[in-house]
């Protein structure tokens, strides 16, 4: 296990299991408290090297453990967890010099990834060397793929490497948009300077403005202090721009400027700051249709779009299914100190026969399950995930019934209608996305921002319709 410790702080036990397994998963090392003054009493003996903290619990608070954590080590990347709704507080986690905010919910598998780029930038402080922190290492196990279709992005990635023009990549959700980033960067003359990936989903549109280009001391309420922005972060760099097509319009705007003019403002800024930072953008969703919807700029899009790199999902490229299975399989038994799961030729047959909506990234999770669930070291059929079980013919089966359900909605909406129900349409429709949310979190396991993928929607957009729809405490019921 890695000796560097990740304190987890929270007074809700559920947030903390969580938290725990997860970085257990990982092969991540952790302490967890259920109060601030617990984490305040042991700082005093030792200094972990990443804190993750709610930023209200009774007592001292997240801000007061951020405060003193600085004082005892300027250096020590903090996570302030804070709930969307409370966006003042997490401006306040900001100026006292978090590293990063998670909003509740939060993605578990969002939230293990920015521990690991704390716990990256804090080997980095300690070894005096920030490009290294910036920039992992990509190795050749971190993509693989013998696939004709991922051989062509691997000579894409050897073509553009060496270059300097903006690359807009393409593809499903979990087909390893940031790692193909990551290599872009990593085998060019850049390598040496920092890598910054910003999730435009992921953030609310309040904080995204400062998050992308930083903001002078009372340029708004909460900003006590003046922040450097992901520009100025990845000077000299790559800026990795994920989820491209959820950057709200005015946004779309001052980025346009930044490609075009190579400078910009903080917000509250009056001085304009100088910008040599390679922007590459990614999405899953259609931009081309975007434009024409007129909800994404076009000369925007030319600018990101100068070479487009469209990742293959792992429906075309079943092929790669075995290899990829082995090596996740081998990591996490690594991870966990177990010998590595191996799979039956019936197993791995229905892997292969798997859809695979979440691509890449289902596959890994699908492995993370079997390796802790399989009670043996050979999995069988019975040992996968039940989605991967259900067979063909009730797949066939399912898609016959589409007919019927169609018919069944249409004769309860034309009765509803002949009743004169006052505003029918819109029951109709929360009814309808109530479910579409339930099953796709229940298909997810929880997991917010696959499921917004899967649905077609951005992270804000599912948090608010749950929110609309008060759902949250079904999905509490149902364990979502």
């Amino acid at each position: 296990m890695n000796t560097a410790v990740t304190w987890i702080v929270d007074d809700d036990r559920s947030i903390r299991w969580v938290l725990e397994k997860a970085l257990e998963r990982e092969g991540l090392a952790f302490k967890a408290f259920a109060t601030a003054s617990e984490a305040l009493k042991q700082l005093e003996i030792e200094i972990p090297a990443v804190i993750v903290s709610d930023i209200r619990m009774p007592g001292s608070s997240g801000l007061d453990l951020l405060a003193a954590a600085k004082v005892s080590a300027p250096d020590l990347p903090i996570i302030i967890m804070t709930a969307y709704s409370d966006l003042e507080s997490a401006v306040s986690a900001f100026q006292g010099g978090a590293f990063d905010y998670l909003a509740k919910p939060f993605d578990i598998d969002h939230a293990v990834a920015l521990i690991r780029r704390a716990l990256a930038m804090r080997v980095s402080n300690t070894t005096k060397s920030p490009s290294s922190a910036q920039t992992p290492e990509v190795t050749q196990s971190d993509m693989l793929g013998a696939s004709p279709a991922m051989q062509e992005v691997f000579r894409a990635i050897g073509r553009l490497s060496s270059t300097q023009v903006s690359v807009l990549i393409t593809g499903e959700s979990g087909t390893g948009k940031e790692l193909v980033a990551r290599a872009l960067h990593q085998h060019s003359p850049r390598a040496k300077k920092p890598f910054i990936a910003i999730n435009a989903a992921a953030i609310p549109r309040d904080l995204l403005e400062s998050e992308l280009f930083g903001h002078e001391r009372g340029s708004f309420t909460g900003a006590q202090a003046q922040r450097r922005g992901r520009f100025e972060q990845a000077e000299g760099g790559t800026l990795f721009l994920d989820e491209i097509g959820d950057m709200p319009a005015e946004l779309q705007t001052r980025l346009l400027r930044v490609l075009q003019e190579g400078e910009f403002y903080r917000v509250g800024g009056h001085a304009p700051i100088k910008s040599d930072v390679r922007v590459i953008a990614a999405t899953h969703q259609d931009l081309d249709g975007r434009v024409i919807s007129g909800a994404f700029r076009e000369d925007l899009l030319h600018r990101l779009n100068v070479v487009r790199l469209k990742l293959p999902s792992l429906r075309e490229r079943k092929e790669d299914i075995a290899l990829l299975t082995q090596h996740f399989l081998k990591r996490v038994g690594a991870q966990l100190n177990i010998e590595p799961k191996r799979l039956t030729p019936a197993a791995q047959e229905a892997l292969a026969a798997f859809a695979f909506p979440g691509n890449v990234r289902q596959l890994e999770n699908f492995c993370h399950s079997i390796s802790v669930m399989s009670p043996g070291t050979i999995v069988d059929l019975a040992d996968l995930p039940v989605e991967v079980r259900v067979p063909q013919a009730a797949v066939a089966a399912g898609q016959a019934a589409q007919q019927d359900w169609r018919a069944e909605l249409d004769a309860t909406l034309f009765a509803a209608l002949q009743t004169k129900e006052s505003a029918a349409g819109d029951r109709f429709t929360e009814e309808f996305e109530r479910q579409m949310i339930l099953t796709a979190l229940r298909y997810t396991g929880g997991r917010r921002v696959e499921a917004a993928a899967w649905l077609g929607w951005g992270r804000n957009t599912i948090t608010r319709k749950i929110a609309d729809l008060k759902l949250e405490e079904e999905l509490r019921s149902r364990g979502l």
